[in-house]
């Protein structure tokens, strides 16, 4: 009996052990954790300003990138810019700094561009390293031909705020000084995904074209800037280029509301007839309607004109937008711009241009036309 307690005794005094052994292992790792989150590892926070930057080719832009040691880091840190276009340069002053510990320090980024240097926007990636510590951030260059004198080009609305899904339209207006021939439009940059883009007519004879941006219900949500480039010859041949901004806002609250229109009969070269627009409205409250716009999305040529290989294009028909008072107050039934007492002189009008190559094409065409507004509730 004797020899059993003692068996026993011993083995309490064994299994006490090994619990205060587990019991230190585990104080122990605990300890080395709290250690290991109060000693966060070493590392350098990148920062630049201004995020964006658009100049003409041949001309240079500056950035200034911020510096902030982590985790107790100090040392020297060189650093270095990747992803610049074709014939530009950059240059750190200073391209090495030395941190302290918690003391933002601050760099400049110099670029140059060449007038050779492709239009278009670039992502730049600046890196600080020292050793195995590293840290970086991405700015932009956006690069533009160079403005010319021989014609300028705006863009109304600045701003359109759509749906994803829903089609925006701008109108660009052109000011001509000694440019009398076509000009072509593209989008140098800015859309969002998903989104296209089309330009009505391209090129353009006249002083005015209209810009569709058609997105898809899975184009993101936000504010995207479209950088616009219009581009003809001068009169020595030489290319001139002319540059506008507009903003496009997807907002998946925005109930779209409906615009369509019907022209009272067939064009004929040289004349025009006004859109009677219709408005349906979803939100069943009354509605202020801005930025209007109608533009020629498409032609279906009559079987005659297709028969003989006629043409007939956007290109040969104009849209004088709608220029009546803005905000449009629309009922909560919806309605038309002549139930809403609006003068038929400040509808939209569409017009079919005077040139020998669509007396034949454009005779009988049906047109498919496009509509965009903004609308707000009250």
């Amino acid at each position: 009996m004797h020899e059993q307690d003692g068996q026993a005794q011993r083995r309490r005094r064994i299994g006490i052990r090994a619990a205060v052994a587990a019991l230190l292992l585990m104080l122990l790792g605990a300890g080395s954790l709290i250690a290991a989150a109060n000693n966060p590892k070493p590392g350098v926070t990148v920062q630049v300003s201004p995020a964006s930057q658009s100049v003409q080719q041949g001309q240079s832009a500056s950035y200034t990138v911020t510096l902030t040691p982590t985790g107790g880091f100090s040392g020297a840190v060189n650093l270095a810019a990747a992803g610049l276009p074709a014939g530009a340069s950059g240059a750190f002053s200073p391209s090495s700094i030395a941190l302290n510990s918690g003391s933002p320090t601050t760099a400049t980024l110099n670029t140059t561009t060449a007038a050779t240097t492709p239009a278009g926007t670039s992502p730049i990636t600046i890196t600080a390293t020292s050793g195995k510590v590293s840290g970086s951030v991405t700015a932009s260059l956006t690069v533009n031909y160079k403005i010319s004198s021989s014609f300028s080009m705006t863009a109304t609305p600045d701003s359109v705020s759509i749906p994803p899904g829903a089609t925006a339209v701008y109108t660009l207006q052109l000011s001509r000084t000694n440019l009398s021939g076509p000009i072509t439009f593209s989008v140098l940059g800015g859309l969002p995904a998903g989104a296209t883009a089309s330009f009505s007519p391209s090129p353009a004879t006249e002083n005015s074209a209209t810009l569709q941006v058609a997105t898809t219900g899975d184009s993101p949500k936000g504010t995207s800037s479209l950088y616009l480039v219009g581009s003809g010859k001068d009169s020595t041949g030489k290319t001139q280029y002319a540059y506008a901004n507009v903003q496009l806002v997807l907002d998946s609250t925005i109930k779209q509301f409906g615009i369509s229109g019907t022209l009272p009969g067939s064009l004929s070269p040289g004349t025009s007839a006004g859109l009677n627009l219709q408005i349906s409205n979803p939100i069943n409250k009354p509605l202020s309607l801005t930025n209007l716009s109608v533009a020629v999305a498409g032609v279906t040529r009559s079987a005659a004109a297709v028969a003989s290989n006629l043409p007939c294009t956007p290109a040969d028909f104009t849209v004088t937008q709608y220029s009546g008072p803005y905000p449009l107050a629309v009922p909560a039934t919806g309605g038309s711009l002549q139930g809403l007492n609006v003068a038929q002189t400040t509808w939209p009008r569409v017009g079919m241009l005077d040139t020998s190559a669509n007396q034949d094409g454009c005779k009988g065409a049906t047109l498919q036309l496009s509509y965009s507004g903004s609308g707000q509730g009250n």
